[in-house]
């Protein structure tokens, strides 16, 4: 069962990684005027809901499963992706909005963000990694 779990979590980590990499991507196609603001956040704002979701379906796995260590990694990043989505202010599109994404260094913070999400989600992959093969060795 322990196999299982980390099976998941390492799949929904790949996921979470290349979302990372996209909004990379998309956030740096918008720096350099290859896309428009309006087409940056449409793009962005589809993936949101699917990343928090698929990041608190981790964070729940590891409750139920009793992986306390990998919950506690988990559970800031998760507080804050509910954090930055229930926040979004009335009357704009979403989390990325177009209108002022280019103000107040909004679209450095994104990226900032991105960054620091790619890096979290590629050092949950190692865990995940050994964890899971930890448990195959094990059963």
């Amino acid at each position: 069962m322990e196999a299982v779990v980390f099976i998941f979590s390492l799949i929904d980590c790949c996921v979470l990684i290349f979302l990372a990499v996209y909004f990379i991507i998309t956030l740096s196609d918008l720096e350099c005027d290859y896309i428009n603001a309006r087409a940056c956040c449409s793009k962005l704002n589809k993936w949101v809901l699917p990343e928090l979701i698929g990041h608190t379906a981790v964070t729940v796995l590891m409750l139920i499963s009793l992986h306390w260590f990998i919950l506690l990694l988990n559970l800031p990043v998760a507080t804050w992706n509910i954090y930055r989505f229930i926040m979004v202010p009335s009357g704009n599109l979403g989390v990325f909005d177009p209108t002022e994404i280019h103000n107040r260094g909004q679209l450095k913070a994104h990226m900032k963000e991105a960054m620091i999400k790619l890096g979290f989600h590629l050092l949950c992959f190692f865990i995940y990694l050994y964890s899971m093969i930890l448990a195959l060795i094990n059963d």
